[in-house]
């Protein structure tokens, strides 16, 4: 199976274009190596994602006939990626979101309930 469908069918990119582009950005490696769309994956293969600061990696467990849910996913695959590495990408999530300027992006419901209150009375 090519990789940019077992990536879409896996459900690790939402359409299988999306998959192809991450791997001409070179954001995706397979068993150490960076690949084209086109390359062949097979049961024990492990490929990686590039989710900044850190690559994520799985192991290919089966290969599916089609895309699968979501709940199938797990039975498919296999995340090999350290302890230490989700950690760091945890970190780098909240310390962007601290930094998100208040006011900014959409109105909680908290916000739109006093926009309301306000526009009333």
């Amino acid at each position: 199976m090519r990789l940019d469908k077992f990536l879409w069918c896996v459900r690790l990119f939402k359409t299988r274009s999306l998959a192809t582009e991450a791997m001409r950005r070179e954001q995706v490696m397979l068993n150490g190596r960076v690949v084209k769309p086109s390359a062949e994956v097979k049961p024990e293969d492990v490929f990686a994602l590039r989710t900044p600061p850190i690559w994520r990696s799985w192991e290919i467990t089966t290969l599916p006939a089609s895309r699968v849910g979501a709940k199938l996913v797990p039975d498919l695959i296999t995340e090999r990626t350290s302890f230490e590495d989700l950690e760091k990408l945890e970190l780098a999530r909240l310390a962007q979101a601290q930094h998100r300027p208040a006011g900014e992006g959409r109105p909680t419901k908290r916000d739109r309930r006093d926009m309301e209150r306000f526009r009333e009375g």
